[in-house]
């Protein structure tokens, strides 16, 4: 089954008393269709796979944003740097900007919920493919590596009803569909299929309805 409506608990806990809170859950929301996490029992073997996707996807004229859950601290400028010396002498936003593209480093006391950045940074793009967000209500495709593991997250101990389906080195036996981890194209295909086209689909008879 393929979710078109945020889950109650994609917010993991999160105050959205406020105004502005509340905003920003409509706004992640409506985007929630266009989002995939994958995700993997090894801290090896996710990346590969997203990177031959997304050239795929590319190839085929699609617009696609990336989210990286890090649970380690992570150093993205160079020091000596302009941009790094004027983060270093305290600036809490450094944003950088040039003809072709822009990055922004933010400090934060709290690493901000994932609907927040879906809403500030990923209006523009026609998929947004996240890795390591396991404890989510997004949608899921788990990479499964026989030699990594026997077991899988999604179907083990707890059945994930986010999961959509397996990227698999080896026949498996499952509820969802199982695809061939040493074939992009066919990963590829099936986020096309369930989520970029879908949505896609479902927009086109919104607008219709209205």
């Amino acid at each position: 089954m393929i979710l078109t409506q945020w889950p109650t608990d994609i917010y993991m806990g999160q105050d959205v008393d406020s105004p502005f809170k509340r905003q920003i859950f409509k706004h992640a929301s409506l985007l929630f269709d266009k989002i995939c996490d994958f995700l993997m029992q090894s801290a090896k073997g996710k990346t590969t796979l997203l990177e031959k996707v997304i050239a795929e996807l590319k190839v085929r004229g699609y617009r696609v944003g990336c989210i990286k859950h890090d649970a380690h601290q992570f150093e993205i400028d160079h020091p000596g740097k302009d941009s790094h010396r004027l983060t270093a002498a305290g600036a809490d936003t450094m944003l950088i900007s040039s003809p072709e593209k822009l990055a922004i480093v933010k400090q934060h006391a709290e690493p901000p919920p994932i609907e927040e950045l879906i809403a500030t940074y990923f209006g523009d793009v026609d998929l947004i493919l996240t890795e390591g967000f396991k404890s989510s209500g997004l949608p899921k495709i788990e990479v499964h590596r026989r030699e990594r593991s026997a077991t899988l997250i999604c179907r083990g101990e707890e059945n994930d009803p986010s999961l959509l389906a397996v990227a698999s080195d080896e026949p498996l036996d499952l509820d969802v569909p199982v695809l061939d981890l040493n074939n992009p194209s066919q990963v590829a295909d099936f986020v096309e299929k369930h989520i970029i086209k879908k949505r896609l689909y479902l927009t086109g008879m919104n607008r219709i309805k209205a």
